[in-house]
């Protein structure tokens, strides 16, 4: 699907095309615990995030789409790479949290998830959308990820400029959210709900209909409604975060330039991503230190706003997000979770855009957090960090918001397929040999699934050694019949009766103590790998 931004007006306008669903049966209590996304529930402390031992958390996630869309779960399920794979990928990388559009029409009873490659994700035949849900959550959480809700659209159709359309009620609206927020309840790898994507306006001011902010008009004040939405989450969920994103105009309009009344004139910005009228009109949830703004913001190949061609561009950048939504930060009035931001990069004012954006955010643990957008290469105006074979990765991008990575560890077990070792650094060469000497490598085995003809498996190696081994490259052997169907995390051929998986280019080096795991498909009889080498060494 693609991902298109509508505009009205001096405003900019996003509607997207494609966001994502998940899975699965047994939904599990166990809490994510890692350094990079902390341990337990999730608060608030002025500007910063804040896990249940007060320790500071930046969320540094990505957002991965398509259960909003007709498909009703993740795009990328027809690609030759496993669910689990693209999951492994994303942490691997260095993204904490993934943040997951959907639609109302996806949790319905009766749902129907299409779009899946049965033959490499055959543990998700006959699932709804809502367990495939369950299972990629139960599965981020043994990463060490945490896990936003993003309720993106109120049908498959598309985006609406209010939280409620003639056909879905605003009572739908808040009903669907306390289910999901009592179905994941005791489940700290879910930490909150983004309630509605980008409220914009609508209607040509003075006969404004779309999403306002502090007008007080409870039909269409995007900030009572959040409070409204907010507060029943909170009464079944009180330990989740409530993500609310701006509008476009504050006035829920747009500006009549034809009138010359400037009375109906007003600085408008990008769907979801203007805030400037919350310092005076805050969004009041019942319970304390739960609240974080979540504004939008994107580059010329979604539209090319005014400030774009501005002569001193891209000094012009800081003032404008100042405006928008950083003083709620800077100003310590609330954290700030920037929901979506993205490009081609096709334009070369783009890369100055995200070099600048993320300098804006900050570094370190106590920078403003950020969910990109997209995981999907087939976002139309913005594409993806994954490429078109949902496996390899656009290095280009990738390098940019690589120093403000925080990626998630630990994260024990839980329940259902366990999550293996993954890669550590996923940044350039860390020095060190070429080779791995004898005896300093383990290995691990795991067969995650078997059907006629053919088997899943993930072969988990470590480097036990004193020293970086850079690039590596895995090896191993199967019985003559056995033959490759897919492999990822890596890029995996066969020759004969051997198989190889040579590093990624994003991630060239394994790190002294650090794991890899390659997973596979192939055809024939399920076989476990043999002679398995770390380069040279004998694992």
């Amino acid at each position: 699907m693609t991902r298109t931004k509508a505009l009205g007006g001096a405003l900019t306008a996003l509607a997207t095309a494609a966001a994502g669903v998940f899975l699965a049966a047994t939904v599990s209590t166990t809490p994510a615990s890692a350094a990079g996304t902390g341990t337990g529930y999730l608060h608030t402390n002025g500007n910063q995030i804040v896990d249940s031992t007060g320790a500071t958390v930046r969320l540094t996630g990505i957002n991965w789409f398509g259960m909003e869309t007709d498909n009703k779960t993740f795009h990328g399920l027809w690609s030759s790479n496993p669910w689990r794979g693209q999951l492994d990928t994303m942490a691997r990388l260095g993204y904490n949290t993934l943040r997951v559009p959907y639609s109302n029409d996806s949790i319905k009873a009766g749902a129907t998830a299409t779009g899946i490659n049965d033959f490499v994700n055959p543990d998700l035949v006959g699932l709804s959308p809502l367990q495939i849900l369950d299972k990629v959550i139960d599965y981020a959480g043994s990463k060490g990820m945490r896990i936003i809700l993003d309720r993106h659209r109120p049908t498959s159709a598309g985006q609406s400029p209010l939280w409620y359309t003639s056909t879905v009620s605003e009572a739908t609206w808040i009903n669907d959210w306390k289910m999901l927020a009592q179905r994941y309840a005791g489940n700290s790898t879910v930490i909150g709900a983004d309630l509605h994507n980008e409220p914009h306006a609508e209607g040509t001011n003075p006969a404004a209909t779309g999403a306002c902010w502090g007008c007080g008009d409870t039909t269409r004040d995007w900030r009572l409604a959040a409070e409204r939405a907010g507060n029943a989450i909170l009464g079944v969920q009180p330990n989740w975060l409530i993500f609310v994103e701006g509008v476009s105009c504050p006035s829920g309009g747009l500006s009549n330039v034809w009138d010359n009344d400037p009375s109906n004139d007003e600085d408008c910005g990008w769907w979801g991503g203007n805030l400037s009228k919350a310092g005076q009109f805050p969004v009041r949830l019942n319970v304390p230190n739960r609240l974080v703004y979540s504004p939008h913001e994107y580059a010329t190949s979604v539209y090319r706003q005014t400030w774009f061609d501005a002569p001193d561009y891209p000094a012009n950048l800081p003032a404008i997000w100042d405006k928008y939504w950083g003083y709620l930060y800077k100003q310590n009035i609330a954290p700030i979770m920037m929901g979506e931001f993205g490009s081609t990069l096709a334009d070369p004012k783009d890369r100055v855009w995200l070099e600048k954006l993320m300098a804006y955010t900050g570094t370190g643990v106590t920078g403003m957090s950020f969910t990109y957008w997209s995981w999907n290469p087939n976002s139309g105006d913005t594409g993806g960090i994954a490429l078109d074979d949902w496996t390899n990765v656009n290095t280009t991008k990738q390098a940019i918001l690589q120093p403000y990575l925080i990626a998630p560890s630990g994260g024990g077990p839980t329940g259902g397929p366990t999550g293996s070792p993954t890669a550590s650094p996923t940044g350039g060469p860390t020095g060190g040999p070429t080779s791995a000497p004898p005896g300093t490598c383990t290995a691990t085995y795991r067969q995650v699934n078997a059907w006629q003809g053919g088997f899943q498996g993930e072969l988990t190696v470590k480097n036990t050694g004193t020293a970086a081994v850079n690039p590596w490259t895995v090896t191993w052997t199967w019985p003559s019949g056995v033959t490759l169907g897919s492999g990822w995390n890596a890029t995996v051929t066969q020759s004969g009766t051997t198989v190889t998986a040579a590093a990624p280019s994003h991630a060239p080096s394994l790190a002294a103590g650090a794991s890899v795991t390659v997973g596979f498909t192939a055809n024939g009889t399920a076989s476990a790998p043999a002679t398995v080498k770390l380069n040279s060494a004998s694992c």
